[in-house]
């Protein structure tokens, strides 16, 4: 997902200033996360399925339509996954922007359940692809510049999303657009992003199936010396490069005369699946990266489920062809504030090794609390309230979680432990979607579909509370055995 070096090769005598060529390919790349989310409509889907446009039943859209993004989303992570680093990151980030214009295409024209159905197909492929634009540029800027790279490209969503919600709940609100034409803006938007990812620069190397040897031996892997035609390595993380056994051979003699030439290493991809069981076991075998991941799977298969009916919910409570909604506005609210929340995380000083447990299971309470109020007290102003608190929260926690995670990985590893998680979250939303919401399981109505995901937030909470407190406990006895420890070995 994250891979490491640039482009460019330094010179037999050092390594090269890389000047500010990092700038264009991170604005071009800005550029099109911006564009690929300033969707106005989208905050307005579910009335525009229910209303004249497709002229849908609720039960086609709750019970067999939206839940085809959840299966689609699934099976087609892990190909994606693969897909994208061995494409090199920017022909995946071209499908996605395809799939966002023939999405908002079929949105505008298909008609019939089928057609809608393929669609939220199409909408699974973004979704899946998103794996490219996050981990693109990082293969393109140098190691020092990731937090700032980052922050950019995380931002121009967020932004985008906020832009375009604003955007569509002003049109609708005031100048009384149609539906319609807020689905031309977004089909608009999207090509527009979708002409902006040609300009990106191709990179020359990715994390699993395209190593470039030079990068690895002059930078990340750190060779140290070459000594009577020995090369000598001080970094462990060398061995988990897959397929760094066959580099090695390959390694030239003279580092000096040849470190200006990078040689592309092409990994087998049954290296590349071993390697990966292998960290899959070592990162796993961590308690508390376990404890994190656990959380960081199954809450996130409940926010998804929440996200996408949280309209099918509000349309409930107060059908859109009768009153004037303010979904739009919501959205972007939440965003935003969540976006606040999130840059407060860095100023929050917790022992998070001591406390985690615990906190994940009040915050999960009290999403719990707010998904049940959303689904109990029938008043939309109290709905968009909920809703509000319970994005806040989990981008909260999320941002925690990934950062606890990612504290003590490499970045291949990370990009791993974030796919399996992303991979059991949907699997887990996709047992739930065919029991809870499928036409061919239950088939429950929305308000009995939100009782259970308070329930499922509430024993996600209970679980992680008897958890950390035992935790809190067994760290509080070995601070108490220490001192007397130290008393008994004084002579």
């Amino acid at each position: 997902m994250e891979a490491l070096a640039g482009l460019r090769a330094p010179p037999a005598s050092g390594r090269a200033p890389r000047g500010r060529c990092w700038v264009l390919p991170t604005a071009l790349l800005c550029l099109y996360g911006f564009f690929a989310n300033l969707r106005p409509s989208e905050p307005f889907l579910t009335r525009y399925l229910l209303g004249p446009d497709k002229n849908l039943t609720e039960t086609q859209v709750f019970n067999e339509i939206y839940p085809v993004w959840t299966y689609s989303y699934l099976v087609l992570l892990f190909p994606v996954f693969l897909a994208t680093d061995y494409l090199r990151y920017k022909p995946v980030i071209l499908l996605q922007g395809l799939s966002l214009i023939v999405t908002w295409f079929m949105l505008l024209y298909a008609q019939g359940l089928l057609a809608i159905q393929f669609l939220e197909f199409f909408y699974g492929l973004v979704t899946a692809t998103e794996i490219a634009y996050y981990s693109y540029i990082y293969s393109i800027v140098d190691l020092n510049l990731y937090q700032k790279v980052t922050s950019y490209c995380r931002s121009a969503t967020l932004v985008g999303y906020t832009v375009g919600s604003i955007c569509g709940q002003i049109l609708v609100s005031v100048a009384n657009w149609s539906l319609f034409s807020l689905n031309v803006i977004s089909l608009t938007s999207v090509s527009v992003a979708f002409a902006t990812a040609w300009f990106l620069p191709m990179p020359q190397k990715s994390l699993f199936f395209h190593l470039v040897l030079r990068s690895q031996v002059s930078r990340e892997m750190k060779v140290l010396d070459c000594k009577n035609g020995a090369v000598i390595q001080d970094d462990a993380a060398l061995k988990r490069v897959p397929g760094w056994e066959d580099i090695e051979s390959k390694v030239p003699l003279n580092v000096e005369e040849h470190s200006a030439e990078p040689q592309e290493q092409k990994v087998d991809i049954s290296k590349v699946l071993k390697e990966l069981w292998r960290d899959f076991l070592q990162c796993y075998s961590s308690r508390p990266m376990l404890c994190w991941s656990v959380w960081w799977a199954f809450s996130t298969c409940g926010y998804f489920q929440v996200i996408n009916y949280t309209q099918g919910l509000w349309e409930m409570v107060l059908p859109s062809q009768s009153f004037e909604i303010y979904n739009g506005g919501v959205e972007a609210v939440s965003t935003l504030l969540g976006a606040v929340a999130v840059f407060a995380v860095g100023y929050i000083k917790v022992s998070w090794a001591t406390w985690g447990e615990v906190a994940l299971a009040l915050f999960s309470l009290l999403i719990a609390a707010a998904v049940y109020v959303m689904d109990t007290v029938r008043n939309i102003w109290v709905c968009y309230v909920s809703y509000v608190i319970f994005r806040i929260v989990y981008m909260l926690l999320i941002t925690i979680a990934t950062f606890q995670i990612a504290t003590n990985l490499s970045m291949e590893r990370y990009a791993l432990v974030f796919g399996i998680n992303t991979f059991i979250a949907l699997a887990l939303q996709t047992l739930l979607t065919l029991i809870v919401v499928d036409s061919s399981g239950l088939g429950l109505n929305i308000f009995t579909q939100f009782m259970i995901y308070a329930s499922y937030f509430a024993a996600i909470s209970l679980v992680f509370l008897v958890s950390g407190i035992h935790s809190v406990m067994k760290n509080y006895r070995r601070q108490e055995e220490m001192p007397s420890r130290s008393t008994a070995s004084t002579p």
